[in-house]
């Protein structure tokens, strides 16, 4: 029987390998070609990160701020969708993505459940918009995933939008992300009802993992590009390691 700080245990639905932004640096990250170019290299689960536009549209953009991976400027959080659906979010990598569109959440969801995929949505708020970010973003979730064999695994560094995700949607899957294993790492991801902690790849070990797997919680790691490095971490007894090498390192086969 778990102790009562434990989580409950249940079966882990989720493959061991999962591309980085849909296929790494292989494509503009974040975009539906860049998944589609994940999954032509074997992965059958993704990372991303989803914020929400000026009019609550979940849509897919890791900065804050629009000008590194769009041909728009300024906050994000300050547009709405559909100035947003307007940008180009692929030239900025290379040609030949020329034109790709930012990606709404709702298209994302249809086109991984056609296609029997799974995901990591990181719940990425702009500033500020922690709380209504993670309530919104798990609404969607539930809506846009409900009658689906496997829940999205929501994951955050602000345990504000975790803690909201929560609170509106208390079944789906959740994971504190963590740059640093700090003191009372365990106790906060277990006060969120985690099932899972997503931690940076230097800083975990056999040790922490396996304390982590003793009171009920899996452990993914990011992002590990290097095959050396993969092979300790697997030894060590990680559950799921996302990477940016998807055109090097094999994911699980079906």
């Amino acid at each position: 029987m778990n102790s009562p700080d434990q989580v409950p245990s249940t079966p882990w639905p989720y493959p061991r390998w999962i591309a980085h932004r849909g296929a790494g640096k292989l494509a503009p990250e974040n975009t539906l070609a860049a998944f589609r170019l994940g999954a032509s290299h074997g992965f059958r689960m993704f990372e991303c990160d989803v914020k929400l536009s000026a009019d609550g549209e979940p849509f897919l953009l890791h900065d804050a701020d629009l000008g590194r991976t769009t041909s728009g400027h300024g906050a994000a959080a300050a547009q709405r969708w559909d100035e947003l659906s307007r940008l180009d979010a692929g030239s900025w990598h290379s040609s030949i993505f020329a034109g790709e569109p930012l990606l709404r959440l709702e298209t994302l969801a249809r086109w991984l459940q056609a296609n029997q995929l799974m995901v990591n949505l990181e719940i990425k708020p702009s500033p500020g918009q922690d709380e209504q970010t993670g309530e919104v973003v798990a609404r969607w979730v539930h809506r846009l995933w409900a009658g689906q064999a496997v829940w999205p695994l929501l994951s955050s560094f602000s345990m504000d939008a975790l803690r909201a995700a929560r609170d509106a949607a208390p079944d789906l899957p959740r994971a504190l992300l963590l740059e640093e294993l700090r003191p009372g790492w365990l106790d906060a991801a277990l006060g969120l009802a985690c099932v899972a902690v997503v931690g940076h790849h230097p800083h975990l070990n056999a040790e922490n993992i396996a304390q982590a797997h003793a009171v009920g919680l899996k452990v993914l790691t990011y992002t590990v590009n290097d095959a050396e490095r993969v092979r300790v971490l697997w030894a060590a007894g990680l559950d799921g390691l996302i990477t940016d090498a998807v055109d090097k390192l094999a994911p699980d086969r079906p």
